[in-house]
């Protein structure tokens, strides 16, 4: 065991002993995501540095606090990257932080999110115990997999001190379109083409100067992608203008997500691709994922109502970013599902010790 990991199990023995609560930071760019922060700063980027990577076996071992950056820099390198496009949300984001984070970029839906990217983690428990899970490869799974239930758990099952990810080529083509429709219209197109074999990546709807926009992107074959286009029409963008763009999608830096110093919050509804345009407010929403992930700007004490509105749709609501309220962040879990996380939340942390009142608010 190194110094780093050995001075993060001290800690840990040591918060344990005391019941003295821990909030794990990598970069800090996720703090706004989640309940609450409490306790102690667990500083974890010490825990850095890409330990393996072998391009042909399509796997990297990486070490929690390393940032993710330098890591797509070097599986840029070998012409390689990580599909599900995880969002930065500033410089200093760590892998750590992406895996606790569980969130996915533009292209979520047609590649699936960061947990079916984990095949194995090393994680330090409430116990102090170093403990591994999972391996090097997509056939090591048998019973729990207990390294893909980290991604999303927001740090409250322990330190992630190292995690193996599965990586892929990078698309040897890729192409933006961009149509001029309603939110209607466009939820009908992405189900439609949805239907049929197209090189899908990523798409976004919004309204702009009062008119609706939605972005297509393609990735995969060149004669794929090429066809594609002809068939679809639409206006085809220039690559590198159209990759910044989706960049600041997956980061939220796009003007539509601005919300500083006004009344509304930025509240994500997850809800079936095929749900219909949804009312909130009147307020017209930015969709991702073919319509799978829809982002809407309204105040937080307009929680019941926009749960009830994605509920009924079949899905759930987020309160994503918000000034401080007392508004729960997260959608009421039922009660087997919640008695699972927290029966989780035991076994690996039986002091709650680790990001207390993150996942629950009630702690």
């Amino acid at each position: 065991m190194d110094q780093a990991l050995s001075q993060i199990v001290e800690r840990i023995r040591a918060a344990a002993a005391d019941a003295t609560p821990l909030c794990i930071r990598g970069g800090g760019t996720k703090d706004f995501y989640g309940e609450a922060l409490q306790g102690s700063i667990l500083d974890t980027t010490a825990l850095a540095g890409i330990t393996s990577y072998e391009p042909s076996e399509l796997v990297v071992t990486v070490r929690a606090g390393t940032p993710l950056a330098e890591l797509e820099a070097a599986l840029a390198e070998k012409g390689q990257c990580l599909p599900f496009e995880p969002p930065h949300f500033g410089s200093n984001g760590t892998v750590g932080g992406m895996v606790a984070a569980g969130l996915s970029g533009p292209a979520r839906a047609s590649v699936g999110a960061v947990r079916d990217y984990v095949l194995g983690a090393t994680l330090v428990n409430g116990r102090a115990e170093v403990l591994s899970f999972g391996g090097q490869v997509m056939k090591n799974v048998a019973g729990y997999d207990v390294s893909r239930v980290l991604a999303g758990s927001l740090g409250t099952l322990g330190v992630i001190a190292e995690v193996s990810l599965k990586v892929l080529p990078v698309a040897p083509a890729e192409a933006t379109l961009e149509f001029a429709c309603s939110q209607a219209d466009a939820l009908r197109l992405l189900n439609e083409w949805g239907g049929r074999p197209l090189p899908l990546n990523a798409s976004c709807w919004f309204e702009y100067a009062g008119a609706g926009v939605l972005y297509l992107r393609l990735r995969g074959a060149v004669a794929a992608v090429e066809a594609a286009c002809t068939h679809l029409g639409g206006e085809r963008k220039d690559n590198a203008r159209a990759a910044a763009d989706w960049q600041a999608l997956r980061d939220q830096q796009l003007s539509w997500f601005g919300i500083a110093d006004g009344p509304d919050a930025l509240w994500r509804l997850s809800v079936p691709q095929t749900a219909p345009a949804l009312a909130i407010d009147g307020n017209a929403p930015l969709i991702e994922w073919h319509g799978g992930q829809r982002w809407y700007k309204a105040p937080p004490d307009r929680a019941a109502r926009i749960r009830e509105i994605a509920h009924a749709a079949g899905g759930h609501a987020t309160l994503f970013r918000a000034p401080a309220s007392n508004i729960s962040r997260f959608d009421a879990m039922s009660a087997p599902i919640a008695r699972i996380h927290r029966a989780l939340m035991h076994e690996f942390d039986p002091h709650r010790i680790f990001n207390r009142g993150r996942l629950f608010a009630d702690e």
